[in-house]
């Protein structure tokens, strides 16, 4: 009777007590970012004696971004990697790091930037009912496109996807001529197939992991954007978490989206090398069309000042130039 007692106990606390984490991301299997994840979880479940343990949805198994967000805010999920417009609809100052030709030329000033800015950030994104694990630097943006598009003038008219919403993005189009079809990022690859939309945009290596490289034939060697993520925990299934675990999870998860970061910078430069092999025609731009690129950003700027983001935050960022 004891034996079943002590068994019945053991079985109690090792299961009733444990917290699963269900979080979903795009990022597909067997990529650095995804190794990075899975390393994370595998600590977290040693050091908190497997009291979290973290269920990750790869590949867009869960949806697109605005699917794991709706699913998240009604708990199906309790989180995932959320990037550009989906995490703006969190917090939206945090996309002033996006801004377009903002920090394109420097990787390292925009991870400063967002550094600066990351107490700021993440008292925001709490307030919105989520706990934020860690920014991630995605890497600068580039426009894939089945047109030859040899400067900043011959882009207008051309049809560009666009996340549905996005306004930072939709700012950036009416200011450069471009057409916006709005589309689910899955929908991307098959719209490019049928001429639905001309171009995309993403860092290199999100342009190999969804495959546009096979539809498109030129990529302009002219970064538009730097990308960011971050690792959100909602808020409600934070507070589960005993404070000492929390503490495991926080100082864990640190550790391996700054391996992610240094990953992706060398990600990114591989993918490059690799477009070029697999025969994507680079288009160079001029230094007058640099100069347009500034004027842009400033039109781009004066749209969304005051309405998307802040000036608070548009200080800082011009600031951290």
């Amino acid at each position: 009777m004891k034996l079943i007692v002590l068994f019945a106990i053991f079985v109690f606390s090792h299961s009733t007590f444990a917290q699963k984490i269900k979080l979903a991301t795009i990022v597909p299997k067997g990529t650095s970012w995804a190794k990075t994840l899975k390393k994370m979880t595998k600590e977290i479940k040693k050091k908190t004696d497997g009291k979290v343990k973290f269920k990750i949805y790869y590949g867009g198994g869960q949806g697109d971004e605005p699917d794991v967000l709706r699913k998240t805010k009604i708990g199906q999920l309790h989180g995932g990697i959320f990037t550009g417009k989906t995490l703006g609809e969190i917090f939206s100052d945090v996309r002033a790091i996006e801004l377009p030709f903002n920090f394109y030329h420097d990787d390292k000033k925009a991870m400063n930037a967002i550094e600066k800015n990351t107490k700021y950030f993440n008292e925001n994104i709490k307030k919105k009912g989520f706990e934020n694990l860690g920014f991630y630097g995605i890497g600068k943006v580039y426009v894939v496109s089945t047109k030859k598009v040899e400067n900043i003038t011959q882009m207008k008219g051309i049809k560009m996807w666009a996340w549905e919403g996005d306004p930072i993005i939709e700012a950036m189009m009416n200011s450069l001529g471009l057409v916006s079809i709005p589309l689910a990022l899955p929908d991307v690859l098959t719209s490019l197939s049928t001429n639905m939309i001309e171009s995309a945009y993403a860092p290199p290596l999100g342009i190999l992991a969804l495959q546009w490289q096979s539809k498109v034939k030129y990529l302009i060697n002219f970064p538009t954007a730097y990308t960011i993520g971050a690792l959100l925990i909602s808020n409600k299934r934070w507070k589960k978490i005993k404070p000492e675990h929390q503490k495991i999870v926080r100082e864990v998860s640190a550790k391996y989206v700054s391996e992610a970061n240094k990953l992706a910078i060398k990600d990114n430069a591989d993918a490059i090398k690799q477009l070029k092999s697999l025969g994507i025609s680079f288009v160079e731009f001029s230094k007058e069309d640099l100069a347009k690129a500034e004027e842009i950003r400033k039109d781009v700027i004066a749209k969304v000042k005051g309405k998307i983001l802040s000036q608070r935050i548009i200080k800082s960022i011009e600031e951290s130039r």
